[in-house]
């Protein structure tokens, strides 16, 4: 049986009823730290996250010369495959270490070098595993005039010289 709604309520659950307050709700909990060290570690963290990203940057920017020098190879991959170019292509591509490690050291370290003096650079500062492919290439190259005895496989001389520009070592 439902209670019927018009039936008045007797005084006493009237007054008790009346005399009910709403239940207190806290204030809400603030983010803000307490302490003055949390603030502290909240400046340090972002001074490094603001350091690691000047680093990175500065980074990216000192590399530009070996993004350029790859791109440079990519150009040649195909006239490292053609035969009638692949001489030319050999020539641009010992260039193209000369201009990087000109890049990387600068004129009084590198441009004078050649030959023996020149492998021996580029195995010193880059990668001893293909040191042997780049040596074929460059210390007698340029003494080929259009003959292909000799030398190694555009594949290995292309990868050599990647290798060469994405790992040598350019001290500070």
């Amino acid at each position: 049986m439902e209670p019927d709604k018009t039936t008045p309520l007797d005084p006493l659950t009237k007054v008790a009823l009346e005399s009910l307050k709403d239940i207190a709700v806290p204030q809400p909990v603030s983010w803000m730290p307490q302490t003055w060290g949390w603030s502290l570690v909240a400046v340090l963290f972002a001074f490094a996250v603001v350091a690691i990203l000047l680093h990175r940057v500065r980074l990216y920017r000192a590399n530009a010369y070996r993004r350029e020098a790859l791109g440079l190879l990519d150009g040649m991959e195909a006239k490292l495959q053609n035969a009638a170019e692949r001489d030319q292509a050999l020539c641009d591509l010992a260039e193209v270490l000369k201009r990087t490690a000109l890049a990387g050291w600068g004129r009084a370290d590198v441009a004078a070098l050649s030959g023996a003096a020149w492998v021996a650079f580029l195995e010193e500062h880059g990668d001893r595993q293909n040191g042997h492919v780049l040596a074929a290439l460059l210390d007698d190259g340029e003494y080929r005039n259009g003959s292909g005895a000799a030398a190694p496989t555009s594949d290995d001389t292309l990868s050599s010289a990647r290798n060469w520009i994405r790992r040598h070592h350019v001290s500070a």
